[in-house]
Formats: C-alpha cells, sequence, structure tokens
C-alpha cells in the first residue's frame, strides 16, 4: 500500500478530525516507527507504527479483530475432523481470521479472532499475563473455604492453579454464580479448578480478555472491535510506538 499522509491515517482510524489530528502531529505527539514526526510526514499504514502518546494506533486496514460471543456445542477449532460445527462457521470467511486461544465446546462467551498475528502472540503468550474473565455457574452453597483455595491454589495434574480473584455474584435456589479471574489458559484449567474444590461447572462462561468485555453481543453472534479496543489490547501487551515493538510475532 501506498504511503499516506499520518493526520489521513489518524483520521480514518477514529483518533479525531483531520485537524485535531493535525494539532497532535504540531505539538510533537504523534511518531511513526518510534520517531516524532511532523506535519505532512506520510506512512506506510501496512508497514509502519504510528502512535499518538506512545500509544500505538491500528492504522492498517488489512488487519481485522473480531469479538464472538461463542455458543456451547461450537469447537475452537479452524476445521474439524468429526465435522462439528466450528467458530469459523459464525464469522466471514474472508479476510481469514483466527481464534486466539480456545474455548472448550462446552465453554461460552468472549472469543477474539483476528489476522494480526503480532497481537494474537502477545495475547496468548504467559509473560503478558492477559487476564481472562469467568462466570461459572455451580451447586452452592459455596464455602469460603472453597473460593479461599481458588486464589491460594488449587493442585491439579499439571501443577498448582490459583485465580488472581474469585467472588460470588448471587445465587438463585441451589445454583451459585461465580466470577473467577485467571492469568493463565491451561486446557480446561477453569473447570478442573472448580472439580477440585467441590464444585464442578454446569455452565461456564468467559465474560472479558484483559481490558475487553463481552458486552452484550447474541450468541453465536460477532462484532469488529473499535479502535479504542484494539488500541487497549495493544497497550496491555505492550505494543506501543516503539521501533523495538513493531515486528515481533508472526501470523496467527
Amino acid at each position: 500500500m501506498s504511503e499516506q499522509r499520518v493526520q489521513k491515517l489518524l483520521a480514518a482510524a477514529g483518533v479525531g478530525s483531520r485537524r485535531a489530528c493535525e494539532e497532535l502531529i504540531a505539538e510533537g505527539r504523534v511518531t511513526v516507527g518510534g520517531e516524532v514526526v511532523a506535519l505532512g510526514a506520510k506512512a506506510d499504514p501496512e508497514r509502519d507504527t504510528v502512535a499518538v502518546d506512545g500509544e500505538r494506533v491500528p492504522v492498517n486496514p488489512t488487519l481485522v479483530h473480531l469479538l464472538l460471543n461463542k455458543p456451547r456445542g461450537v469447537v475452537t477449532t479452524v476445521t474439524d475432523p468429526q465435522e462439528r460445527p466450528t467458530v469459523m462457521d459464525l464469522v466471514p470467511p474472508s479476510p481469514r481470521v483466527y481464534p486466539v486461544g480456545r474455548l472448550d465446546q462446552d465453554t461460552e462467551g468472549l472469543l477474539l479472532l483476528t489476522n494480526d498475528g503480532e497481537l494474537a502472540n502477545r495475547l496468548a503468550h504467559p509473560r503478558y499475563e492477559i487476564t481472562k474473565t469467568y462466570v461459572a455457574q455451580v451447586r452452592g452453597p459455596v464455602r469460603r473455604r472453597a473460593l479461599r483455595l481458588l486464589q491460594e491454589g488449587v493442585e491439579l495434574d499439571d501443577g498448582l492453579a490459583r485465580a488472581r480473584s474469585v467472588r460470588e455474584l448471587g445465587q438463585s435456589g441451589e445454583r451459585v454464580l461465580l466470577e473467577l479471574v485467571l492469568a493463565e489458559g491451561r486446557k480446561r484449567e477453569v473447570r478442573r479448578m472448580l472439580s477440585a474444590v467441590g464444585h464442578p461447572a454446569e455452565r461456564l462462561a468467559r465474560v472479558a480478555l484483559g481490558p475487553l468485555p463481552l458486552g452484550d453481543i447474541a450468541p453465536g453472534k460477532f462484532r469488529p472491535l473499535r479502535t479504542d479496543e484494539v488500541r487497549a489490547l495493544y497497550a496491555a501487551v505492550g505494543l506501543g510506538g516503539d521501533r523495538d515493538d513493531t515486528r515481533e510475532g508472526s501470523p496467527a
């Protein structure tokens, strides 16, 4: 893609009006590849990293970020040899996107799909400790000791697992809703933790990924992320405007 004026790229990304973006540049708050630029500067949106106040702005129009509310019974794979429905059946075939991490077949909720390999790699890497928030329906009552164990650590067959936080959201009859926040992503980790403390999940949904909430998207539906949401994810994984950050990772 050919180079374009930086203020035009920023305006197209929703940072502000063309005039407001020109003012940001004039104030020395805009960088391209880590270097402060002046009015009239150009950038290639597919190759250059553009940032405002050190925060990367998604200016590349070829990058797609979709937020899906995965229903139960759908598998998080690109293809399935058993011919079960997959998350790829729920999003457009083009441009090609890939799921970031996975939710097991019986778990529902937030799933990010993207062709932004750099962001996907960091979101999935343990180094960045991106939190995942879940709501689980279990049979109660849930004793305080069980909640304490979930935070202090539960011994699983692949090591100790602990939640960053656990709280009871409410109760209806024998059923209790628990919110758990974790910074790991081991296979069926939340379900195994709950089973270990005597409260297997009857239903489980992921409701947030780092700074990104699921919101009110209906099961099986998706929407593109807003620019501010993509910027928040970039910030959460340390993708700023420095040149050292620009080329890590590969397509998801």
